[in-house]
């Protein structure tokens, strides 16, 4: 099974993010609370306004992304863990020069 995301979701599958370490000795940031990342697997096409326009997403398929610590919504598929967010809570697109 595929998971699909509808209207103006997102699917972004998590980044682990690599732990500092100093010598051999691994610094772990638990006291910090970082934004999340992920790579986008899958985008809504988009959203109609309740004016009859029609908004596309932005977002595409292998970007990168930063989102908030709070928004989120954690979702299990197959032993996966995935992100489902709106586009317009996403805080960031990283975009590689």
């Amino acid at each position: 099974m595929k998971l699909k995301a509808m209207f103006n979701a997102v699917i972004i599958k998590p980044i682990e993010l690599e732990e500092s370490t100093h010598g051999r000795i691994v610094v772990p940031d638990m006291g910090k609370e970082k934004n999340l990342r992920g790579i986008v697997v899958s985008v809504g096409p988009g959203v109609d306004t309740a004016y009859g326009s029609f908004i596309p997403t932005k977002t595409k398929v292998g970007d990168e992304v930063i989102l908030p610590q709070m928004g989120p919504v954690k979702v299990d598929h197959e032993g996966e863990e995935y992100y489902v967010i709106k586009e317009n809570e996403i805080l960031a697109v990283i975009e590689n020069e």
